[in-house]
């Protein structure tokens, strides 16, 4: 994969996290405050914990950071999946955020 279509892919990948935040706040009473600083993502929920997510573009990798660890995400072809277990980044944003938060939240890719 060239650097262009990495940023491509890993862009794309951001923009959901942000759109899904403002779904969430919208719909739900989670507050999910998400703050972005070029490619990096932090998500702030109501107990103070934080979910950090950002662009490691020498490696084309995406990491997160949550209270349940860190993870290193590479894009497949298709999705954006776990470098140690092949799980998918969504899944993974969407458990860890629910975790953090208590309560259900989901995360999905762009269409």
């Amino acid at each position: 994969m060239t650097d262009l279509e990495y940023l491509d892919h890993a862009e794309k990948a951001l923009k959901a996290v942000e759109l899904a935040c403002d779904r969430i706040n919208d719909e739900t009473d989670a507050d999910v405050d998400n703050q972005r600083t070029g490619g990096m993502i932090t998500l702030t929920f109501a107990n103070r914990s934080q979910i950090v997510i950002n662009l490691q573009k020498p490696l084309q990798e995406i990491w997160m950071a949550a209270r349940a660890g860190g993870f290193h995400y590479k894009f497949n072809g298709s999705q954006w999946t776990d470098t140690k277990d092949a799980s998918e980044f969504f899944s993974g944003l969407s458990r860890y955020a629910s975790e953090q938060s208590g309560q259900t939240l989901g995360f999905k890719p762009l269409d």
